[in-house]
């Protein structure tokens, strides 16, 4: 991130050539998604979880440390890529086709390779989360119960069922391209290269929510303790979460308002955008609401937990903007 930032300082910077700073722009997009953000909650979840359910371990210890090697086997295979004949994988970390199809050396293939080692990590640790939570509960703990940190758990758990396989099948639809000569998605050979960003966004999209969800669990956390009241509308931030869950399946292709859709279909993909507008509100409603005459006590987990609401609240602001596809294809 540094070597991009060094690069983009002026505008005859010649800090990398502009091979590397693709190479660069790809692993660095690919290890925030893959190796950070998502292992990371689910360590938050790992530990957490049994705690706040009342389990004594998570459901198949097994599983987890599986969970846990085919994490890391699966960044020692992205990393080796630096190593490979041409270099880095530079088609970004979405891999868009026809870059990615057509790109020489290995490393793109080596990409690939360690999605599908991640995939599979993210698959066990997300049946092993939901095992516990459905099995594991203490006696008494209702659904209406349950904190909402494993609320974020259970919704983040359900994405990662749903939409990893889509991901593993167009990566494994491009590995064929590159390797086996097939053309589901080379124009020139009449494959279709939108079909890819279909698969991809169908992933893509709740892949954000998978990795915001475990955050608004934390804050929903945070806020009641250092304002020294309950949560205000405990349901309805519960049920807002798995609306968020179930509508973020469902609005994939406002990635691709530009690709040519029917004005019907960018309809549906702007209305079902600004309908998980609703559930969001609710919770920064509700987040508000707790902190509404709080004894409040501004530690650091606190002033997070407040930038969080502040910088997340602009964000999503924008978000209804873009959502319109008239204005999206103008600023596109």
């Amino acid at each position: 991130a540094l070597l991009m930032r060094a690069q983009l300082a002026s505008s005859d910077a010649d800090v990398v050539s502009g091979d590397t700073y693709s190479e660069l722009f790809t692993m660095h997009g690919t290890t925030m998604v893959f190796l950070v953000i998502v292992p990371v909650w689910a360590g938050f979840a790992n530990y957490l979880v049994p705690l706040m359910i009342g389990a004594r371990d998570m459901a198949f210890p097994k599983l987890n440390a599986f969970s846990y090697w085919m994490f890391l086997l699966g960044g020692v295979v992205l990393y080796s890529s630096w190593f490979a004949n041409e270099g880095a994988p530079k088609a970004g970390w979405t891999s868009y086709v026809p870059l990615s199809a057509e790109t020489g050396g290995n490393g793109q293939d080596l990409w690939i390779l360690a999605l599908h080692l991640l995939t599979v990590s993210s698959l066990a640790g997300a049946i092993n989360f939901l095992v516990t939570i459905h099995n594991m509960r203490t006696r008494g703990m209702t659904w209406m119960r349950l904190p909402l940190f494993v609320w974020s758990v259970e919704v983040y758990a359900w994405l990662l069922l749903a939409a990893l396989p889509a991901l593993s099948a167009g990566i494994t639809l491009l590995l064929l391209d590159r390797q086996a000569g097939t053309n589901f998605f080379l124009p020139d050979e009449g494959g279709n290269a939108v079909l890819y960003q279909h698969v991809f966004w169908f992933f893509g999209h709740p892949e954000v929510y998978i990795m915001i969800l475990p955050a608004m669990g934390i804050i929903s956390e945070v806020i009641p303790v250092f304002a020294r009241k309950p949560i205000f509308g405990y349901k309805a931030i519960a049920l807002a979460t798995v609306a968020i869950g179930f509508y973020s399946l469902l609005v994939w292709g406002h990635h691709m308002f530009t690709v040519g859709f029917p004005n019907s279909l960018n309809a549906f993909f702007m209305i079902a955008s600004m309908i998980i507008a609703v559930p969001t509100g609710v919770k920064i409603f509700n987040w508000l609401a707790t902190l509404w005459r709080g004894n409040i006590s501004l530690e650091t987990p606190m002033l997070f937990a407040l930038g969080f609401v502040s910088v997340f609240t602009i964000g999503g602001l924008s978000g209804i903007y873009l959502a319109s596809f008239p204005i999206d294809w103008q600023v596109h």
